[in-house]
C-alpha cells in the first residue's frame, strides 16, 4: 500500500571531517532542535522544531535547550515522529505534523535534546543534507540523501570519509542517548585501523 511505504524512509548517510566551504552558498541553513522522548534499542519517538534562515553557530559549547528557549518564535515547523531500527538503509518511521508551540512545550518538558545546522546542496542527481551538529555532539558533521525508494547508484561526494548508513551510533537517537564527544576518539581510532567503506548492496558507488 502507497500509505504503508510513506512511513518508511530510504535513505544513505556518510561521516564527513568537515564542510566544504565551496557549498556554503551564504545563505543561513535550518535549526533544528530535537528531543527524544524513547531512544533505546534503535526504537525512538522523537519531537523536532525546524526554523528556517536562523544562523546559529554550533560548537561544543551550544546548548540546545538554550537555543530553543532563545529562538522558539522563530521556529516555522514541527513534527513528531516514531521510528524503528534501520536495517539497509530503510527504516520505518511515520512522522505527523505538530503545531510549534506545542512541540516546544512538549520538548522542554523532557527530552533527550540535539541541536544542529542542517544546509541543504544539490549534488548530482541528489539532493543531499550535510548536518552540523553542536553541543556533545560537536564537531560532528553528517551528510545524507534520502529518496522515495532504495538509494542505488550514488554519486558520492568526496567530502564523505565513509559510509555509516547501518551505524546505530549515528543515528540521532544514538546521539542523543551517547553524544559523539563520549567516543569520537575511539572511533577515530576505529577508522585509522579499518580504513573507509562504502555499501556494496546498492548497485554501483559513483564518485561525483
Amino acid at each position: 500500500m502507497d500509505e504503508d511505504r510513506d512511513d518508511f524512509e530510504f535513505e544513505r548517510r556518510f561521516f564527513c571531517r568537515e564542510f566544504p566551504d565551496e557549498l556554503n552558498d551564504g545563505d543561513a541553513p535550518t535549526l533544528i532542535v530535537q528531543g527524544y522522548f524513547v531512544h533505546e534499542d534503535n526504537y525512538a519517538l522523537r519531537v523536532r522544531l525546524q526554523g528556517e534562515g536562523v544562523d546559529r553557530p554550533m560548537g561544543e559549547r551550544t546548548d540546545a535547550l538554550n537555543v530553543l528557549l532563545e529562538e522558539r518564535d522563530r521556529f516555522t515547523a514541527a513534527s513528531m515522529t516514531a521510528k524503528g531500527p534501520a536495517v539497509g538503509g530503510t527504516r520505518y518511521e511515520a512522522e505527523r505534523p505538530l503545531d510549534p508551540s506545542i512541540a516546544a512545550e512538549l520538548v522542554v518538558r523532557g527530552s533527550s535534546l540535539i541541536v544542529k545546522n542542517r544546509y541543504g546542496i544539490w549534488l548530482g542527481e541528489d539532493w543531499w543534507n550535510i548536518d552540523v551538529f553542536g553541543g556533545s555532539n560537536a564537531p560532528l558533521i553528517v551528510a545524507e540523501v534520502e529518496r522515495s525508494g532504495p538509494v542505488t547508484d550514488l554519486v558520492i561526494p568526496p567530502f564523505c570519509v565513509t559510509e555509516i548508513t547501518d551505524d546505530a551510533r549515528f543515528s540521532n537517537d544514538g546521539l542523543a542517548e551517547h553524544p559523539y564527544s563520549t567516543w569520537s576518539d575511539s572511533y577515530e581510532q576505529e577508522l585509522q585501523r579499518e580504513g573507509s567503506h562504502f555499501l556494496k548492496g546498492f548497485g554501483s558507488n559513483r564518485s561525483l
